[in-house]
């Protein structure tokens, strides 16, 4: 896996499409993905490490699923929660292509893919679920959540789930230096070597 994964805007190589089956919070579904991509072939563990952990999300509002690769997390989100705007966002266009595909494969008319730029400033996020992007190192990963979970709504929740091996509890030491007063953090759970956050605004 090499970084271009992750922050690439134009992924080299064919846009070769294949079907895989995956469970995303119970639901048994066929979604579409491609190469020049986070975790193509299947559900990657920490995603599914977060899918499990995470609690019931809102009815309505916003959410955000930064980072969203071919859907995963923002697909789960739509199928729990039809009637949740559920902003799906990536730098990489393939992957916004193939999101807006399973969204549209799966009736989720409230899943809306979109380059960072294009979700309106003013947008307040009451749930963030992401398996963020740690491979791009650790001053852009950063920054991205510099970018994002200050957007936190005054009772949203952000859900992060990062590998033990990759720097998990360095990071959530790090979210708590950074965002301290405003936002808190705690671990939520360990599956599989991986650790499940829970960010949130100090209330």
């Amino acid at each position: 896996m090499t970084a271009q994964h992750y922050f690439s805007a134009t992924p080299d190589g064919p846009l070769e499409r294949r079907s895989i089956h995956v469970t995303l919070r119970g639901h048994e579904v066929t979604v579409v993905t491609a190469g020049g991509m986070f975790s193509p072939e299947h559900l990657d563990r920490g995603t599914q490490a977060l899918l499990r952990a995470a609690p019931k999300p809102p009815a309505t509002g916003n959410a955000l699923d930064l980072g969203c690769g071919w859907g995963a997390i923002a697909l789960a989100l739509g199928l729990e929660s039809p009637d949740l705007d559920v902003h799906a966002v990536d730098v990489n266009t393939r992957a916004l292509l193939l999101t807006s595909e399973n969204a549209e494969r799966l009736a989720l008319k409230r899943v809306r893919p979109a380059l960072p730029t294009d979700v309106p400033a003013d947008v307040r996020f009451d749930l963030i679920w992401s398996n963020p992007p740690i491979r791009i190192g650790k001053a852009a990963l950063h920054e991205l959540l510099i970018e994002w979970l200050p957007r936190l709504s005054d009772s949203g929740e952000a859900w992060l789930v990062v590998a033990k091996k990759l720097g998990s509890d360095s990071l959530q030491s790090w979210i708590a230096a950074e965002f301290s007063p405003d936002l808190v953090v705690e671990r939520h759970s360990t599956d599989a070597g991986f650790r499940v956050l829970r960010v949130r605004r100090v209330r």
